[in-house]
């Protein structure tokens, strides 16, 4: 027989020594209570650890699911796989608490299988960047709640976060820019009038090293969680232009060698026509193939204008040799090219919604944030799971965590807009989406953008108890028993989280 480590049962014990009833989060998909206990530490201050875990396998249960029976005489795991059992053990951890003869787990029958495979975490570093002991902490409480993709937002208009050899000015002038916006002010346009709302202090240089981003892979496999690294591009690339303005339409543009110093978008973007802006990308994504083994990597596609391509004698010739038509077709061109390279090297690419529109293949995955209005071509997560390709659904009216929460005397800033907690709750995943169609919805994450987020604190603030909602949207999807049940559960969990130190918001 195996056992619980020691460790992992006391790290959690305090936290929960008022726990009576079941309040997991998420909320297991099928919970039979009993009645009595099983003690599985006999002696609180010596921690003395009982040999009443058994595990079983069973190929009958789903993926990433298990069954936990405990009873008075002990505990039963069965799973068919790994995180299986690692994610019935999280549930012995949360359902575990302190009584005067010991550890005890209420005794339970319980039937968990995840309704979505893809429960993620987004988490922006290119506007203010964390490192690793913050990534690491994510990851812990990724693992606690069953999340299980940490989209990792390395690069952008101003920051590139990863040293790619052969590239050093990538992180010479691409990880380092002169100022930034001060807290409480918007600025998304450069200008002589936004000189106050400037701070006028260089930030960074702020990047990874190989070292560090294998750290961060491995620090999230042994916690069940595939790392998807993001490299954007054709648009959002204005700090790999800055060390490489030979790789813009117009080099001149990028004189001073700056990545992008206020938020909003950049017109100055990848130039299309030039061969060897596109042999750097091939390059960036070998090297991101050799550090992240995870079968999927996001390659952006959001917010690109087309207005620098329009007059570019590279990107014409790249038109006229390809029968493209109109400068706008190039971001298409450049998609299928990118998801046909990725494609050869055993990799799935990933995009936000704009590099589905055009003929994109069918094995391409999206990522669905932006909402239907008029004047907006948007493919919808809908859409483009009618269409055949896998779907992530990460709405902007439900899933961005930099848009406020409702809560009264709120000191952190927020990029606009507001999202409760129950709007979070409320959301489905599968809404609007048919039963044909519906195997294409892989689930949906978290989104950390952080242009307004300087730090750890309001990081957390700003995700929890947020992402405690979202986490069990994921899990259970339809089957989730309703706000209410949830909110008493949350306010167990908050606790334990400001216990941990987790600047964890109120809830609503």
């Amino acid at each position: 027989m195996n056992k619980i480590s020691t460790a992992a049962v006391a790290a959690t014990v305090a936290a929960f020594a008022a726990n009576a009833g079941i309040d997991v989060v998420p909320r297991p998909a099928e919970v039979v209570e009993k009645e009595g206990f099983c003690h599985i530490v006999r002696n609180v201050g010596k921690a003395e650890v009982t040999d009443r875990v058994k595990y079983v396998t069973d190929p009958a249960i789903p993926k990433e699911g298990y069954r936990l029976s405990v009873k008075e005489s002990g505990i039963t795991v069965a799973s068919s796989d790994a995180a299986g059992k690692f994610y019935a053990i999280e549930t012995l951890k949360q359902l575990a608490r302190s009584e005067k003869l010991g550890i005890v787990v209420p005794c339970v029958e319980i039937k968990d299988a995840p309704r979505y495979p893809w429960r993620g975490v987004h988490l922006d570093e290119c506007r203010h960047f964390f490192g690793k002991e913050v990534v690491k902490g994510i990851l812990d409480k990724m693992a606690k709640y069953k999340l299980n993709r940490f989209h990792w937002h390395l690069t952008e208009d101003q920051g590139w976060r990863i040293d790619v050899p052969g590239y050093p000015e990538l992180v010479k002038y691409g990880a380092v820019r002169p100022e930034s916006p001060k807290p409480g002010f918007h600025v998304s346009k450069p200008g002589k009038g936004n000189r106050d709302k400037m701070d006028h202090t260089p930030y960074g240089p702020f990047f990874y090293t190989e070292k560090d981003l294998r750290e961060i892979v491995a620090y999230a496999a042994e916690r069940h969680i595939q790392v998807v690294p993001e490299i954007e591009l054709p648009g959002h690339v204005y700090a790999a232009l800055a060390a490489y303005p030979e790789f813009a339409c117009k080099p001149e543009n990028l004189s001073r060698r700056q990545p992008r110093t206020v938020w909003g978008i950049e017109p100055d973007v990848l130039c299309i026509g030039n061969d060897k802006a596109v042999k750097f990308m091939e390059d960036v994504l070998d090297y991101v193939c050799k550090v992240f083994p995870g079968d999927v990597i996001h390659i952006g596609g959001d917010e690109c204008p087309s207005v620098r391509w329009k007059d570019c004698p590279k990107c014409k010739a790249r038109m006229a040799a390809n029968g493209i038509k109109s400068e706008k077709d190039l971001q298409p061109w450049i998609t299928r090219h990118f998801v046909d390279f990725l494609a050869k090297r055993g990799r799935r690419t990933i995009g936000w919604d704009e590099y589905l529109i055009g003929d994109i293949p069918k094995n391409a995955m999206g990522m669905s944030w932006r909402v239907p209005k008029k004047g907006r071509n948007v493919v919808t997560g809908a859409a483009a799971a009618e269409r055949g390709h896998d779907v992530v659904m990460s709405p902007g009216n439900a899933c961005y965590l930099d848009k406020a929460q409702g809560l009264k005397d709120d000191k952190y800033q927020y990029i606009g807009g507001n999202i409760p907690l129950s709007v979070c709750y409320g959301f489905d995943p599968s809404a609007g989406v048919s039963a044909k169609a519906a195997k294409h919805i892989l689930g949906g994450q978290g989104n950390n953008w952080t242009e307004y987020t300087w730090g750890r604190e309001d990081l957390e603030w700003k995700m929890w108890p947020r992402m405690l909602a979202l986490a069990e949207v994921f899990w259970l999807g339809e089957k989730k028993p309703g706000f209410d049940d949830f909110k008493r559960r949350a306010a167990v969990h908050r606790e334990t989280l400001k216990k941990a130190g987790v600047n964890c918001a109120p809830l609503e």
